[in-house]
Protein backbone atom coordinates (compact mmCIF):
# COMPACT_ATOMS: atom_id res chain seq x y z
CA UNK A 1 0.00 0.00 0.00
CA UNK A 2 2.71 2.26 0.94
CA UNK A 3 4.41 1.97 -2.82
CA UNK A 4 1.52 2.90 -4.11
CA UNK A 5 0.60 5.52 -2.10
CA UNK A 6 3.97 7.01 -3.23
CA UNK A 7 3.12 7.01 -6.73
CA UNK A 8 -0.64 8.36 -6.06
CA UNK A 9 1.24 11.67 -4.15
CA UNK A 10 3.71 11.89 -6.38
CA UNK A 11 1.68 13.91 -8.66
CA UNK A 12 0.68 16.02 -5.61
CA UNK A 13 3.83 16.62 -4.66
CA UNK A 14 4.30 18.40 -7.72
CA UNK A 15 1.61 20.20 -7.63
CA UNK A 16 2.48 22.23 -4.72
CA UNK A 17 5.15 23.63 -6.23
CA UNK A 18 4.79 27.10 -6.07
CA UNK A 19 1.54 27.10 -3.69
CA UNK A 20 3.29 30.10 -1.45
CA UNK A 21 5.76 31.37 -3.48
CA UNK A 22 8.24 33.52 -1.21
CA UNK A 23 11.59 35.17 -2.14
CA UNK A 24 14.65 33.49 -0.47
CA UNK A 25 16.04 34.63 2.27
CA UNK A 26 19.53 34.94 3.41
CA UNK A 27 20.02 33.53 7.02
CA UNK A 28 23.45 35.17 8.79
CA UNK A 29 25.80 31.30 9.39
CA UNK A 30 23.74 29.32 6.52
CA UNK A 31 24.55 28.48 3.25
CA UNK A 32 21.27 27.23 2.05
CA UNK A 33 19.16 30.08 0.60
CA UNK A 34 15.85 28.16 0.42
CA UNK A 35 14.37 29.95 3.75
CA UNK A 36 10.43 30.56 3.79
CA UNK A 37 9.59 33.88 5.25
CA UNK A 38 7.23 33.82 7.94
CA UNK A 39 5.82 35.79 11.31
CA UNK A 40 4.70 34.22 14.14
CA UNK A 41 3.70 36.05 17.45
CA UNK A 42 5.02 39.28 16.18
CA UNK A 43 8.54 38.01 15.49
CA UNK A 44 10.03 37.20 12.39
CA UNK A 45 11.38 34.13 11.48
CA UNK A 46 13.22 31.98 8.37
CA UNK A 47 11.67 28.65 8.16
CA UNK A 48 12.71 24.94 6.64
CA UNK A 49 10.86 24.00 3.65
CA UNK A 50 7.51 22.00 3.93
CA UNK A 51 4.96 20.97 1.53
CA UNK A 52 2.94 24.23 -0.78
CA UNK A 53 6.19 25.75 -0.27
CA UNK A 54 8.07 27.73 -3.21
CA UNK A 55 10.89 25.48 -2.27
CA UNK A 56 9.53 22.16 -1.95
CA UNK A 57 11.40 19.62 -4.18
CA UNK A 58 9.36 18.71 -6.86
CA UNK A 59 8.59 15.38 -8.72
CA UNK A 60 11.77 14.82 -10.80
CA UNK A 61 13.59 15.39 -7.43
CA UNK A 62 11.62 12.98 -5.39
CA UNK A 63 11.99 10.36 -8.08
CA UNK A 64 15.83 10.62 -8.61
CA UNK A 65 16.15 10.99 -4.46
CA UNK A 66 13.94 7.34 -4.44
CA UNK A 67 16.16 6.07 -6.97
CA UNK A 68 19.44 6.69 -4.94
CA UNK A 69 17.95 5.49 -1.31
CA UNK A 70 17.36 2.64 -3.17
CA UNK A 71 13.60 2.47 -3.64
CA UNK A 72 13.44 2.76 -0.04
CA UNK A 73 11.58 6.44 -0.18
CA UNK A 74 8.02 6.18 1.41
CA UNK A 75 5.24 8.97 1.67
CA UNK A 76 4.15 8.65 5.44
CA UNK A 77 1.03 7.52 6.81
CA UNK A 78 -0.03 7.41 10.77
CA UNK A 79 -0.14 4.05 11.90
CA UNK A 80 -3.58 4.07 12.31
CA UNK A 81 -4.42 5.16 9.04
CA UNK A 82 -5.80 2.03 7.79
CA UNK A 83 -8.68 2.08 9.97
CA UNK A 84 -9.61 5.43 7.73
CA UNK A 85 -11.57 5.77 4.68
CA UNK A 86 -9.47 8.63 4.28
CA UNK A 87 -6.35 10.16 5.29
CA UNK A 88 -6.13 14.09 4.53
CA UNK A 89 -2.48 14.79 4.22
CA UNK A 90 -0.54 17.60 3.07
CA UNK A 91 0.50 16.41 0.26
CA UNK A 92 -3.16 15.74 -0.96
CA UNK A 93 -5.94 13.03 0.01
CA UNK A 94 -5.52 8.85 0.34
CA UNK A 95 -7.79 6.15 0.38
CA UNK A 96 -6.47 4.05 3.17
CA UNK A 97 -9.12 1.76 4.72
CA UNK A 98 -7.84 -1.91 5.20
CA UNK A 99 -10.38 -4.30 7.57
CA UNK A 100 -6.71 -6.69 8.25
CA UNK A 101 -4.28 -3.66 8.75
CA UNK A 102 -6.91 -2.08 11.18
CA UNK A 103 -7.58 -4.95 13.13
CA UNK A 104 -3.59 -5.49 13.15
CA UNK A 105 -2.41 -1.97 14.37
CA UNK A 106 -5.78 -1.57 16.54
CA UNK A 107 -4.34 -5.02 18.57
CA UNK A 108 -0.96 -4.36 18.76
CA UNK A 109 -1.37 -0.34 19.62
CA UNK A 110 -0.01 -0.68 22.89
CA UNK A 111 3.09 -3.16 21.84
CA UNK A 112 6.08 -1.32 21.93
CA UNK A 113 8.28 -3.76 18.97
CA UNK A 114 5.23 -3.47 16.73
CA UNK A 115 5.63 0.88 16.91
CA UNK A 116 9.40 0.36 16.60
CA UNK A 117 8.88 -1.67 13.20
CA UNK A 118 7.02 0.89 11.71
CA UNK A 119 8.77 3.72 9.33
CA UNK A 120 8.11 6.50 11.74
CA UNK A 121 5.88 6.65 15.13
CA UNK A 122 6.67 7.79 18.67
CA UNK A 123 6.05 5.15 20.99
CA UNK A 124 4.12 7.89 23.29
CA UNK A 125 2.12 9.53 21.59
CA UNK A 126 1.34 13.07 23.04
CA UNK A 127 4.21 14.91 20.74
CA UNK A 128 2.48 13.43 17.12
CA UNK A 129 -1.17 15.03 18.35
CA UNK A 130 -2.76 12.20 19.51
CA UNK A 131 -3.98 12.12 16.01
CA UNK A 132 -5.57 9.26 13.52
CA UNK A 133 -5.60 6.46 16.25
CA UNK A 134 -7.15 3.36 15.41
CA UNK A 135 -10.88 3.55 15.41
CA UNK A 136 -13.67 2.00 15.08
CA UNK A 137 -15.67 4.17 12.84
CA UNK A 138 -13.65 4.80 8.94
CA UNK A 139 -15.97 7.96 8.11
CA UNK A 140 -14.02 9.69 10.76
CA UNK A 141 -11.11 12.38 10.23
CA UNK A 142 -7.40 10.64 9.85
CA UNK A 143 -4.94 13.93 9.68
CA UNK A 144 -0.86 13.94 9.82
CA UNK A 145 -0.75 15.93 13.44
CA UNK A 146 2.43 15.92 14.08
CA UNK A 147 3.57 13.19 12.02
CA UNK A 148 6.45 13.71 8.95
CA UNK A 149 5.65 13.73 5.16
CA UNK A 150 8.56 11.62 3.66
CA UNK A 151 10.32 8.48 5.62
CA UNK A 152 13.94 6.77 4.00
CA UNK A 153 14.08 3.50 4.96
CA UNK A 154 17.76 3.68 5.11
CA UNK A 155 19.42 -0.26 4.74
CA UNK A 156 23.06 1.58 3.79
CA UNK A 157 25.23 4.12 4.85
CA UNK A 158 25.32 5.74 1.22
CA UNK A 159 21.15 6.21 1.98
CA UNK A 160 21.52 8.04 4.99
CA UNK A 161 24.55 9.90 3.34
CA UNK A 162 22.14 10.70 0.26
CA UNK A 163 19.20 11.82 2.76
CA UNK A 164 20.99 14.55 4.50
CA UNK A 165 22.34 15.80 1.24
CA UNK A 166 18.66 16.42 -0.08
CA UNK A 167 17.58 18.03 2.96
CA UNK A 168 20.51 20.00 3.24
CA UNK A 169 19.96 21.08 -0.52
CA UNK A 170 16.49 21.64 -0.24
CA UNK A 171 16.52 23.12 3.50
CA UNK A 172 13.93 20.34 4.27
CA UNK A 173 13.39 19.08 8.16
CA UNK A 174 15.12 16.44 8.82
CA UNK A 175 14.40 13.79 11.60
CA UNK A 176 16.56 10.73 12.45
CA UNK A 177 14.26 8.12 13.51
CA UNK A 178 15.73 4.60 15.14
CA UNK A 179 13.40 2.80 17.68
CA UNK A 180 11.05 5.59 18.63
CA UNK A 181 11.23 5.44 22.27
CA UNK A 182 11.64 8.97 22.66
CA UNK A 183 9.40 10.86 25.08
CA UNK A 184 10.36 14.41 23.89
CA UNK A 185 8.64 13.77 20.30
CA UNK A 186 12.33 14.33 18.82
CA UNK A 187 11.57 11.18 16.11
CA UNK A 188 8.46 13.34 15.02
CA UNK A 189 8.16 16.30 13.42
CA UNK A 190 5.48 17.84 11.20
CA UNK A 191 5.71 17.92 7.61
CA UNK A 192 9.11 16.83 7.78
CA UNK A 193 11.86 14.17 6.09
CA UNK A 194 12.98 11.54 8.22
CA UNK A 195 15.59 8.80 7.47
CA UNK A 196 15.04 5.32 9.56
CA UNK A 197 18.13 3.36 10.71
CA UNK A 198 16.46 0.68 12.24
CA UNK A 199 17.56 -1.69 9.39
CA UNK A 200 20.97 -1.40 10.78
CA UNK A 201 20.88 -4.85 12.09
CA UNK A 202 25.12 -6.11 12.43
CA UNK A 203 26.23 -7.10 16.08
CA UNK A 204 29.85 -7.95 15.86
CA UNK A 205 31.95 -9.50 18.82
CA UNK A 206 35.33 -9.88 19.81
CA UNK A 207 38.12 -11.14 22.15
CA UNK A 208 40.42 -8.76 21.61
CA UNK A 209 40.26 -5.59 20.73
CA UNK A 210 42.71 -2.70 20.80
CA UNK A 211 41.27 1.08 21.50
CA UNK A 212 42.31 4.54 20.31
CA UNK A 213 41.90 5.02 24.61
CA UNK A 214 44.43 2.17 25.27
CA UNK A 215 41.48 -0.28 25.91
CA UNK A 216 42.49 -3.70 25.17
CA UNK A 217 40.22 -6.11 25.69
CA UNK A 218 36.66 -7.83 24.52
CA UNK A 219 34.21 -5.56 22.83
CA UNK A 220 31.11 -5.53 20.91
CA UNK A 221 30.32 -3.44 17.82
CA UNK A 222 26.71 -3.21 17.17
CA UNK A 223 24.61 -0.93 14.12
CA UNK A 224 22.62 1.70 14.95
CA UNK A 225 19.17 -0.60 14.86
CA UNK A 226 20.26 -3.05 17.79
CA UNK A 227 18.50 -2.57 20.45
CA UNK A 228 19.70 -3.47 23.96
CA UNK A 229 17.92 -6.93 24.68
CA UNK A 230 18.99 -8.29 21.26
CA UNK A 231 22.68 -7.68 21.51
CA UNK A 232 22.19 -9.01 25.28
CA UNK A 233 20.80 -12.12 24.57
CA UNK A 234 23.62 -12.73 21.73
CA UNK A 235 26.28 -11.63 25.08
CA UNK A 236 24.99 -14.45 26.87
CA UNK A 237 25.17 -16.86 24.55
CA UNK A 238 29.22 -16.67 23.92
CA UNK A 239 31.33 -18.74 26.27
CA UNK A 240 31.86 -17.44 28.84
CA UNK A 241 28.18 -15.30 28.91
CA UNK A 242 28.99 -11.77 28.07
CA UNK A 243 27.34 -8.56 29.26
CA UNK A 244 26.92 -5.05 28.00
CA UNK A 245 27.23 -1.55 29.71
CA UNK A 246 28.46 1.86 27.69
CA UNK A 247 30.16 2.93 24.68
CA UNK A 248 34.03 2.82 24.89
CA UNK A 249 35.78 3.12 21.89
CA UNK A 250 34.59 4.14 18.28
CA UNK A 251 31.65 5.32 16.48
CA UNK A 252 30.74 5.13 12.29
CA UNK A 253 29.63 8.24 12.07
CA UNK A 254 27.67 10.03 9.47
CA UNK A 255 28.55 14.47 9.81
CA UNK A 256 26.27 16.98 8.21
CA UNK A 257 28.35 16.87 5.13
CA UNK A 258 27.26 13.24 4.37
CA UNK A 259 30.69 12.12 5.07
CA UNK A 260 31.25 8.65 7.04
CA UNK A 261 33.79 9.25 9.74
CA UNK A 262 35.07 6.99 12.43
CA UNK A 263 35.18 8.86 15.91
CA UNK A 264 37.57 7.68 18.55
CA UNK A 265 39.75 9.34 21.42
CA UNK A 266 42.64 9.93 18.60
CA UNK A 267 40.67 10.44 15.10
CA UNK A 268 37.90 12.94 15.15
CA UNK A 269 38.23 13.19 18.85
CA UNK A 270 35.91 16.24 19.78
CA UNK A 271 33.21 14.53 17.85
CA UNK A 272 33.88 11.58 19.94
CA UNK A 273 33.83 13.30 23.13
CA UNK A 274 30.10 15.11 22.07
CA UNK A 275 28.51 11.64 20.91
CA UNK A 276 29.14 10.38 24.24
CA UNK A 277 26.30 12.45 25.86
CA UNK A 278 26.34 15.71 23.90
CA UNK A 279 22.63 15.29 22.89
CA UNK A 280 20.99 13.42 20.63
CA UNK A 281 20.66 14.00 16.28
CA UNK A 282 23.02 17.12 17.38
CA UNK A 283 26.25 16.12 16.14
CA UNK A 284 25.85 13.51 12.96
CA UNK A 285 23.26 9.93 12.21
CA UNK A 286 25.54 7.20 14.24
CA UNK A 287 25.61 4.27 12.06
CA UNK A 288 27.66 1.86 14.55
CA UNK A 289 29.09 2.13 17.71
CA UNK A 290 31.31 -0.18 19.77
CA UNK A 291 31.45 -0.55 23.25
CA UNK A 292 33.32 -3.00 26.28
CA UNK A 293 31.96 -6.03 27.26
CA UNK A 294 32.50 -7.48 30.49
CA UNK A 295 32.50 -11.24 31.65
CA UNK A 296 28.76 -12.25 33.18
CA UNK A 297 28.31 -12.07 36.72
CA UNK A 298 26.17 -14.40 39.07
CA UNK A 299 23.05 -12.03 40.27
CA UNK A 300 20.34 -11.56 42.74
CA UNK A 301 17.74 -9.57 43.01
CA UNK A 302 14.08 -7.96 44.77
CA UNK A 303 11.06 -7.27 44.00
CA UNK A 304 8.51 -5.36 46.55
CA UNK A 305 5.49 -3.72 46.68
CA UNK A 306 4.09 -1.32 49.16
CA UNK A 307 2.34 1.19 50.48
CA UNK A 308 3.94 3.69 52.22
CA UNK A 309 7.58 3.59 53.34
CA UNK A 310 10.41 6.32 54.54
CA UNK A 311 13.74 5.62 54.79
CA UNK A 312 16.97 7.17 56.53
CA UNK A 313 19.61 9.52 55.37
CA UNK A 314 22.05 7.40 54.88
CA UNK A 315 19.90 4.11 52.53
CA UNK A 316 19.74 5.62 49.57
CA UNK A 317 23.46 6.27 49.63
CA UNK A 318 24.19 3.18 50.92
CA UNK A 319 22.73 1.11 48.28
CA UNK A 320 24.64 2.76 45.50
CA UNK A 321 27.83 3.09 47.44
CA UNK A 322 26.95 -1.04 47.17
CA UNK A 323 26.87 -1.24 43.14
CA UNK A 324 22.98 -1.85 43.66
CA UNK A 325 20.72 -0.55 40.94
CA UNK A 326 16.85 0.22 41.83
CA UNK A 327 14.09 0.56 39.38
CA UNK A 328 10.68 1.88 41.26
CA UNK A 329 7.40 3.68 40.44
CA UNK A 330 6.08 6.04 42.97
CA UNK A 331 2.34 7.35 42.69
CA UNK A 332 -0.76 6.48 40.92
CA UNK A 333 0.57 3.05 39.27
CA UNK A 334 -1.94 0.63 41.20
CA UNK A 335 1.22 1.08 43.93
CA UNK A 336 1.99 4.20 46.34
CA UNK A 337 5.59 2.02 45.59
CA UNK A 338 7.05 -0.62 42.63
CA UNK A 339 10.22 -1.94 42.89
CA UNK A 340 10.71 -3.91 39.95
CA UNK A 341 13.93 -4.82 40.50
CA UNK A 342 16.66 -4.19 43.02
CA UNK A 343 20.07 -5.82 41.18
CA UNK A 344 22.87 -6.70 43.15
CA UNK A 345 25.27 -7.95 40.23
CA UNK A 346 27.74 -10.18 41.41
CA UNK A 347 26.09 -10.67 44.74
CA UNK A 348 24.61 -13.71 46.34
CA UNK A 349 20.83 -13.16 47.73
CA UNK A 350 22.54 -13.29 51.47
CA UNK A 351 24.96 -10.00 50.29
CA UNK A 352 21.92 -8.39 48.60
CA UNK A 353 20.03 -8.85 51.60
CA UNK A 354 22.58 -7.67 53.66
CA UNK A 355 22.91 -4.16 51.43
CA UNK A 356 19.27 -3.64 52.04
CA UNK A 357 18.82 -4.48 55.63
CA UNK A 358 18.65 -0.36 56.50
CA UNK A 359 15.50 -0.46 54.46
CA UNK A 360 14.14 -3.32 56.09
CA UNK A 361 14.41 -2.31 59.62
CA UNK A 362 13.01 0.68 58.25
CA UNK A 363 10.14 -0.55 57.38
CA UNK A 364 9.55 -2.51 60.41
CA UNK A 365 9.80 0.73 62.66
CA UNK A 366 6.87 1.65 60.90
CA UNK A 367 4.89 -1.33 61.23
CA UNK A 368 5.19 -2.19 56.86
CA UNK A 369 5.59 -6.06 55.49
CA UNK A 370 6.12 -5.18 52.37
CA UNK A 371 5.83 -8.26 49.63
CA UNK A 372 8.57 -9.47 48.66
CA UNK A 373 10.20 -12.21 46.08
CA UNK A 374 13.79 -12.68 46.06
CA UNK A 375 15.46 -14.79 43.12
CA UNK A 376 19.10 -15.64 42.63
CA UNK A 377 20.51 -15.84 39.03
CA UNK A 378 23.24 -17.56 37.25
CA UNK A 379 24.02 -14.27 35.50
CA UNK A 380 22.53 -10.74 35.08
CA UNK A 381 21.02 -11.66 31.77
CA UNK A 382 18.75 -14.34 33.38
CA UNK A 383 18.01 -11.53 35.73
CA UNK A 384 17.65 -9.08 33.33
CA UNK A 385 14.43 -11.57 31.25
CA UNK A 386 13.25 -12.67 34.65
CA UNK A 387 12.81 -9.22 36.84
CA UNK A 388 12.65 -6.55 34.19
CA UNK A 389 9.23 -5.12 33.68
CA UNK A 390 8.30 -4.87 29.91
CA UNK A 391 7.57 -1.55 28.12
CA UNK A 392 4.03 -0.01 26.64
CA UNK A 393 3.77 2.05 23.87
CA UNK A 394 0.14 4.17 22.78
CA UNK A 395 0.71 6.58 26.22
CA UNK A 396 -0.39 10.15 25.95
CA UNK A 397 1.48 12.30 28.22
CA UNK A 398 3.97 14.65 29.04
CA UNK A 399 7.35 13.88 30.63
CA UNK A 400 9.90 15.50 32.47
CA UNK A 401 12.58 14.43 35.48
CA UNK A 402 15.65 15.53 37.27
CA UNK A 403 18.37 14.06 39.27
CA UNK A 404 19.14 13.81 43.20
CA UNK A 405 22.99 14.39 43.70
CA UNK A 406 24.57 12.89 46.91
CA UNK A 407 24.94 15.86 48.58
CA UNK A 408 21.40 16.33 48.43
CA UNK A 409 20.38 13.50 50.09
CA UNK A 410 23.10 14.27 52.89
CA UNK A 411 21.56 17.50 53.61
CA UNK A 412 18.30 17.73 51.93
CA UNK A 413 16.48 14.54 53.07
CA UNK A 414 13.30 16.44 54.56
CA UNK A 415 12.63 18.56 51.27
CA UNK A 416 13.41 15.62 49.25
CA UNK A 417 10.70 13.67 50.47
CA UNK A 418 8.76 17.16 50.17
CA UNK A 419 9.54 17.44 46.96
CA UNK A 420 8.14 13.74 46.16
CA UNK A 421 5.02 14.90 47.80
CA UNK A 422 4.06 17.48 45.57
CA UNK A 423 4.52 15.65 42.95
CA UNK A 424 2.12 13.04 44.17
CA UNK A 425 -0.47 15.14 44.96
CA UNK A 426 0.05 16.87 41.93
CA UNK A 427 -1.84 13.89 39.84
CA UNK A 428 1.95 12.72 38.62
CA UNK A 429 4.12 9.83 39.29
CA UNK A 430 7.43 9.12 38.82
CA UNK A 431 10.01 6.48 37.40
CA UNK A 432 12.95 6.18 39.64
CA UNK A 433 16.64 4.94 39.05
CA UNK A 434 18.71 4.76 42.39
CA UNK A 435 22.54 4.14 40.71
CA UNK A 436 25.89 6.16 40.47
CA UNK A 437 26.87 7.19 37.27
CA UNK A 438 30.26 7.73 38.93
CA UNK A 439 30.82 4.11 40.77
CA UNK A 440 33.42 2.10 40.06
CA UNK A 441 34.89 5.31 37.71
CA UNK A 442 37.59 6.67 38.88
CA UNK A 443 37.40 10.23 38.66
CA UNK A 444 40.06 11.21 36.22
CA UNK A 445 38.03 9.70 33.46
CA UNK A 446 34.59 11.73 34.64
CA UNK A 447 35.22 14.58 31.53
CA UNK A 448 36.01 12.08 29.31
CA UNK A 449 32.56 12.04 27.95
CA UNK A 450 29.94 15.11 26.96
CA UNK A 451 28.13 14.26 30.32
CA UNK A 452 27.24 16.71 32.96
CA UNK A 453 30.09 16.32 35.71
CA UNK A 454 27.24 16.61 37.86
CA UNK A 455 26.12 13.35 36.63
CA UNK A 456 28.67 11.07 38.18
CA UNK A 457 27.49 12.34 41.88
CA UNK A 458 23.95 11.05 41.15
CA UNK A 459 22.64 8.42 43.57
CA UNK A 460 18.77 8.85 41.89
CA UNK A 461 17.55 9.42 38.32
CA UNK A 462 13.65 10.47 37.93
CA UNK A 463 11.15 10.46 35.49
CA UNK A 464 8.34 12.91 35.96
CA UNK A 465 5.04 12.51 34.47
CA UNK A 466 1.93 14.47 33.74
CA UNK A 467 -1.13 12.47 32.33
CA UNK A 468 -2.54 14.86 29.01
CA UNK A 469 -4.22 13.75 26.37
CA UNK A 470 -2.55 14.81 22.20
CA UNK A 471 -5.68 16.19 21.22
CA UNK A 472 -6.64 18.03 23.97
CA UNK A 473 -7.42 21.28 23.32
CA UNK A 474 -4.05 23.95 23.44
CA UNK A 475 -4.82 25.81 26.82
CA UNK A 476 -4.95 22.08 28.36
CA UNK A 477 -1.52 21.46 26.76
CA UNK A 478 -0.19 24.35 28.72
CA UNK A 479 -1.65 24.21 31.55
CA UNK A 480 -0.07 20.82 31.45
CA UNK A 481 3.07 21.73 31.20
CA UNK A 482 2.92 24.52 33.33
CA UNK A 483 1.86 22.16 35.83
CA UNK A 484 5.20 19.85 34.72
CA UNK A 485 7.82 22.43 34.54
CA UNK A 486 6.76 25.06 37.41
CA UNK A 487 5.24 22.48 39.69
CA UNK A 488 6.36 19.03 39.14
CA UNK A 489 10.18 19.32 38.15
CA UNK A 490 10.48 22.73 40.15
CA UNK A 491 9.80 20.77 43.23
CA UNK A 492 12.91 18.60 42.50
CA UNK A 493 15.32 21.68 41.17
CA UNK A 494 14.45 23.26 44.88
CA UNK A 495 14.87 20.65 46.98
CA UNK A 496 17.77 19.01 44.63
CA UNK A 497 20.01 21.77 43.50
CA UNK A 498 22.86 19.29 43.12
CA UNK A 499 21.59 17.73 40.71
CA UNK A 500 21.05 17.59 37.11
CA UNK A 501 18.95 16.45 33.85
CA UNK A 502 19.09 13.92 31.56
CA UNK A 503 18.42 14.58 27.86
CA UNK A 504 16.57 12.30 26.96
CA UNK A 505 13.87 11.93 29.64
CA UNK A 506 13.65 15.20 31.19
CA UNK A 507 11.52 18.36 30.29
CA UNK A 508 13.22 20.03 27.46
CA UNK A 509 11.55 23.48 28.54
CA UNK A 510 12.85 23.85 31.92
CA UNK A 511 14.28 27.11 32.51
CA UNK A 512 18.52 27.25 31.80
CA UNK A 513 18.28 23.94 29.72
CA UNK A 514 21.77 24.40 28.44
CA UNK A 515 22.84 24.12 32.48
CA UNK A 516 20.54 21.35 33.42
CA UNK A 517 21.54 18.81 30.52
CA UNK A 518 25.30 19.36 30.50
CA UNK A 519 26.68 21.89 33.12
CA UNK A 520 30.00 23.63 32.24
CA UNK A 521 30.36 21.47 29.49
CA UNK A 522 28.06 23.21 27.48
CA UNK A 523 30.08 25.80 25.45
CA UNK A 524 32.70 23.24 23.91
CA UNK A 525 29.76 21.13 23.12
CA UNK A 526 28.07 24.60 21.23
CA UNK A 527 31.49 25.39 19.86
CA UNK A 528 31.82 21.83 18.27
CA UNK A 529 28.46 21.78 17.13
CA UNK A 530 28.52 25.24 15.04
CA UNK A 531 32.15 23.14 13.91
CA UNK A 532 30.21 20.37 12.65
CA UNK A 533 26.77 21.12 11.23
CA UNK A 534 27.48 24.96 11.04
CA UNK A 535 24.64 24.84 8.19
CA UNK A 536 21.50 23.69 10.69
CA UNK A 537 20.91 20.03 8.95
CA UNK A 538 20.07 18.48 12.60
CA UNK A 539 17.38 19.49 15.04
CA UNK A 540 16.59 17.94 18.27
CA UNK A 541 15.13 20.27 20.83
CA UNK A 542 16.85 21.99 23.01
CA UNK A 543 19.91 20.55 21.71
CA UNK A 544 23.63 22.22 21.82
CA UNK A 545 23.02 25.33 19.93
CA UNK A 546 19.15 25.62 19.13
CA UNK A 547 18.81 28.28 21.12
CA UNK A 548 17.17 30.05 17.92
CA UNK A 549 15.25 27.65 16.87
CA UNK A 550 11.44 27.34 17.54
CA UNK A 551 8.62 25.09 16.38
CA UNK A 552 6.16 27.94 14.79
CA UNK A 553 2.63 28.08 14.16
CA UNK A 554 1.29 25.70 16.84
CA UNK A 555 4.22 23.31 16.96
CA UNK A 556 4.70 22.69 13.34
CA UNK A 557 7.14 24.54 11.40
CA UNK A 558 10.66 24.20 12.53
CA UNK A 559 12.18 28.32 11.88
CA UNK A 560 15.50 30.35 12.82
CA UNK A 561 14.30 33.48 14.78
CA UNK A 562 15.56 36.72 12.89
Amino acid sequence: MRAGVFSLLCGVLLLAQGATAQDPVSVAGFRSSRWVLSRDGGSKYACKCYPGDYCWPNNGQWQKLNKTVGGNLQVFLPPGAPCYNTFKGPLGDAQTYNADKCATVTANWNNEQFQIELPAAGLWIYLTNDTCRPATSPSNTCTLGYYPVVVIMAKAAAHIQAGINFAQENNLQLIIRNTGHDFLGRSLGWGARVINTHSFQDTKFTNAWRGASGYKGSAVTVGAGVQAFDVLKQANALQPPKVMVTGECAFKVITADGVLRTANAKTNADLFWALRGGGPAAFGVIVEAMYKTFDDKPSSGVMFDIDTTTTTNATLIHFVDNGLYVYYELGTMGHNLHMHPIVGIGKTPAELDAVLQPMYDDLVAIGITPSVTKQNFSTFYDLYQAMFESEVAGNSALTGGWTIGREDVANNHSAIISAFQTVVSAGSFMIGHMWSAGHGLPQAEWNNSAVNPRFRNVVDKLITIVPVAGNAPLADKAAAQSKLTNVVDAALWNAAPNGCAYINEADPYEPNWQNAFWGNNYPALLEIRRKWDPNGVFYAVSTPGTENWEQTETGTRLCFKL
